[in-house]
């Protein structure tokens, strides 16, 4: 990403993805920008087109289609230009093909010219080097910039062939726009300035950029200012949240002393403190998430459209800046003019009070007070900066010093979460959770089915270990995208980041990885009988420990991810694609496959996370229905749940234990609920005081651990407590 008030340059433009369709992931064909200044193929976003609107795929932001098609948003003749010079710069293979001369075919009426050793800059032809000679000598072509062609193709021109460029007139083949029309503000070429512009004033281009530059700059630098704002409110709002759970550890911890020492009579009034704490938390830490998912959402969009601005100025052509003016000012203004978060909103911390007295069931002697505290806003003192906060936001590889746990210890979650700081010093001892903490939601408790949460009934999670899956060898900070038992308690871990399987004991050891083909990023991963299932990109491998291919299939391109889940017998492999469901064999053939719930609910389901049960069921998160969908093996519905139990989340990870419980992760509210066999919602299991910070995947390991992955490459690993134990 170009950092905020830099010109990127004409090399990145051309060698990252901003040629790229982000739909097909092709190089743009018929580029067409949208109002928020995103960019796609024509027939792309014709596919996208329904009830006359359509949706951005990166910002999400809805736009009209106009009444003549897609193809009457704004053409980007500033990818245009590029994609020509990419076009001609990969124009053919110089030891092989030997690209033939344009010109001799014009003189000797030969079919085909000579080999070409030239390039004219001006004409964008390329030239044997008799051509390339007689175009030096003619009074009309004598100025015209003739380049050696190897290095041409190798990129040492590109700036000079930038400059030469020029766009094309779309009604007038051939020639060049050279013209602003003002009261039309349209792009002209000398054919189009005689009728029916004749009579309109009309600029050069050079010199209408020169007008209108200024404009489009300080509609930018006001989007920079907000971009900062919003930046550092951002960061205010972090670090609202890490001292808010912070303080929350410190009475936690304060609130466990206190209840050590008092008698069994006490408890009822510790469990309504601690209760109430965690409501308070709760509802401050979802308050939190909404702010922080709306800044960066917001700072997201502004800086894309800030950089597509910057690009457009820094690299665009007098044409190519002028036909995107519009789009461009009135985007930039549109951010400048939206009503930005004023800062950080008041935290009101929690304190301890205690009041010892008579031990009676009258003396409270544990009770809360919250004492409300407004942050400083960074964004008016100025002082404040990212690099000089005294408290820095943990890492999110784990790269801290102070915060990484060590290879081959395992950590708590309390100790992971950065909390240890705030013990003030006490013992490093880990800390087992005793039994499971409740935690108290504010929305209502499902109608159907009797609430078993704290009563003993659910099965209950017994910390075990946590560990870090960055290893010294990886580049990037790991992204776990899948998780499966392997062999004797081991986990194989999907690293989508730095392309691996890595090997994994349920106490944290690293047992090396699992060998991939080069450049295969997988993403969802089963282990079968001595092989290993996974998908990635749109295929589905099969490959032995070894690393060795058995086989690959292809899988259907319009689905982004596929989840893959081992059969319960081991010696068959399901994926999902397209809302349906298909199970291979070990050689590699289609066993069966079906749609859950049958055809009626054909492209109705999209299955983004699947597993199966010890009874030979599946399970899935239905994206589309925004439900939790339990099928037999012919694709029947046994049980179905979309009700207030997921927070109005989409449903993520699903795993499965030895008596069919369903444990299903909700990311955005930091939880992990329990379900019956059937798909009935029974209560929470893990919440964020079990140390769950954006859970990503889980799986379920020997029946009775469940793992769970955090967003930042952190593995939890709980033991789950069954019903008669």
């Amino acid at each position: 990403m170009v950092s905020q008030g830099s010109s990127p340059s004409l090399l990145e433009a051309l060698s990252s993805d901003f040629l790229a369709c982000k739909i097909c992931l092709e190089q743009l064909q018929v580029p067409k920008t949208l109002p928020c200044l995103h960019t796609y193929c024509q027939d792309c976003l014709a596919q996208l087109a329904e009830g006359g609107r359509l949706r951005c795929p990166e910002c999400r932001e809805s736009v009209p289609v106009p009444p003549a098609g897609v193809a009457a948003f704004k053409t980007n003749f500033f990818v245009n230009g590029l994609l020509d010079l990419v076009k001609a710069r990969a124009g053919g293979d110089l030891q092989a093909g030997k690209p033939a001369c344009a010109l001799c075919p014009l003189m000797g009426g030969a079919s085909t010219g000579g080999p070409a050793t030239a390039r004219c800059l001006d004409c964008a032809d390329d030239l044997c080097q008799a051509c390339a000679d007689g175009h030096r000598c003619t009074r009309q072509t004598h100025s015209h910039r003739v380049v050696d062609l190897v290095g041409y193709r190798a990129g040492w021109y590109d700036e000079e062939a930038r400059e030469r460029q020029a766009a094309q007139c779309p009604q007038h083949p051939g020639e060049a726009l050279r013209f602003l029309c003002q009261p039309c503000s349209q792009l002209l070429c000398r054919e189009c300035r005689l009728d029916p512009h004749l009579d309109h004033p009309c600029l050069p281009l050079a010199e209408a950029v020169r007008a209108r530059r200024p404009g489009l700059e300080e509609l930018l630098a006001g989007v920079d200012n907000n971009l900062a704002e919003l930046e550092a409110t951002r960061l205010a709002e972090k670090e609202a949240l890490a001292r808010l759970r912070e303080q929350a550890a410190k009475v936690v911890m304060q609130v466990e002393e206190a209840a050590e020492g008092v008698l069994r009579a006490l408890l009822a009034q510790k469990q309504e403190v601690l209760g109430q704490l965690r409501a308070h938390v709760e509802a401050a830490e979802e308050a939190a998430r909404e702010r922080l998912g709306e800044l960066e959402g917001r700072e997201q969009v502004a800086r894309e459209a800030a950089a597509f601005a910057r690009r457009v100025l820094s690299l665009g052509r007098e044409a190519e800046i002028l036909s995107l003016e519009g789009a461009i000012a009135q985007r930039l203004q549109q951010l400048q003019d939206c009503p930005w978060v004023p800062g950080p909103a008041p935290c009101q911390l929690p304190q301890l009070e205690l009041h010892p007295g008579l031990l009676d069931k009258n003396c409270h002697l544990l009770r809360l007070s919250f004492e409300e505290q407004q942050l400083q806003d960074s964004r008016k003192d100025g002082a404040r900066s990212p690099g000089g906060d005294t408290t820095q936001p943990q890492s999110r590889d784990g790269e801290d010093g102070a915060n990484t746990p060590k290879e081959g210890r395992a950590q708590t979650p309390q100790e992971d979460g950065g909390t240890q700081a705030a013990r003030g010093g006490r013992s490093n001892k880990k800390r087992k959770f005793k039994g499971r903490l409740k935690s108290v939601s504010r929305e209502p408790s499902p109608a159907p089915g009797p609430n078993l949460e704290g009563s003993g009934l659910l099965p209950r999670p017994i910390f075990f270990c946590s560990f870090p899956t960055r290893m010294p060898g990886d580049k990037r900070a790991p992204r776990i995208t899948g998780l499966c038992p392997f062999g004797s308690r081991e986990i194989l871990v999907a690293d989508e980041q730095n392309r691996a399987l890595k090997r994994f004991s349920l106490n944290g050891d690293y047992r090396g990885a699992v060998p991939v083909p080069e450049g295969c990023s997988p993403c969802s991963v089963a282990a079968l009988q001595n092989a290993v299932a996974f998908s990635a990109a749109a295929r589905l491998y099969l490959i032995n420990h070894n690393g060795e291919v058995q086989w690959r299939r292809a899988l259907s391109l319009c689905q982004a991810s596929h989840a893959v889940a081992a059969m319960p017998s081991g010696d068959r492999v399901a994926v999902s694609v397209s809302g349906h469901v298909e199970v291979y064999n070990m050689e590699g053939s289609l066993a069966t496959r079906f749609i859950p719930g049958g055809k009626a609910n054909r492209g109705l389901r999209a299955l983004v996370f699947l597993t199966t049960s010890p009874q030979g069921h599946f399970v899935g998160s239905d994206w589309q229905q925004n439900s939790l969908v339990v099928c037999d093996g012919l694709g029947q519905v046994v049980g179905e749940y979309r009700g207030p139990g997921l927070h109005g989340c989409q449903p993520g990870s699903v795993s499965v234990d030895k008596k069919g419980y369903i444990f299903l992760t909700l990311r955005e509210v930091n939880k992990v609920v329990i379900l019956d066999p059937k798909g009935a919602l029974l209560g929470d299991f893990l919440t964020a005081y079990h140390g769950l910070e954006k859970p990503r995947v889980t799986t379920m390991v020997d029946g009775r651990y469940l793992v769970v992955s955090l967003s930042n490459g952190t593995i939890h690993v709980f033991r789950v407590r069954p019903l008669d134990s």
